[in-house]
């Protein structure tokens, strides 16, 4: 199994994003090969959240152009990642948080 590390690539930081931050929806840049269980599974670990659902998309790469060459920008997969924003206790009785601590002053 992959570290959580290995999954949760980077934060997607656009203004469809932000727009979706207040309804506790995080857009996250995962590995291409993981799946929602293993992406839900990742952001509980990192982020010690309540992962409820987890949305994937295939981006596909974009065709760009320097003068007369041509060229491709790589495809990657996009997961928006809903949490459970009233904060609750796990398994082993710790406190988990209402939402993700990177994103709080952005809204």
């Amino acid at each position: 199994m992959k570290a959580p590390q290995d999954i949760i690539l980077k934060p997607v930081i656009t203004e469809q994003s932000t727009d979706l931050l207040p309804q506790g929806k995080y857009t996250f840049k995962v590995a291409k090969d993981a799946n929602k269980l293993e992406i839900a599974d990742a952001a509980e670990k990192l982020f010690h959240v309540e992962v409820t659902k987890v949305n994937t998309v295939n981006v596909r790469g974009r065709e760009k152009r320097v003068g007369r060459f041509t060229g491709k920008t790589a495809s990657w997969k996009k997961a928006i990642v809903t949490i459970n924003q009233e904060p609750g206790t796990d398994a082993s009785g710790k406190k988990l948080n209402g939402s993700i601590e990177f994103f709080d002053g952005m809204f």
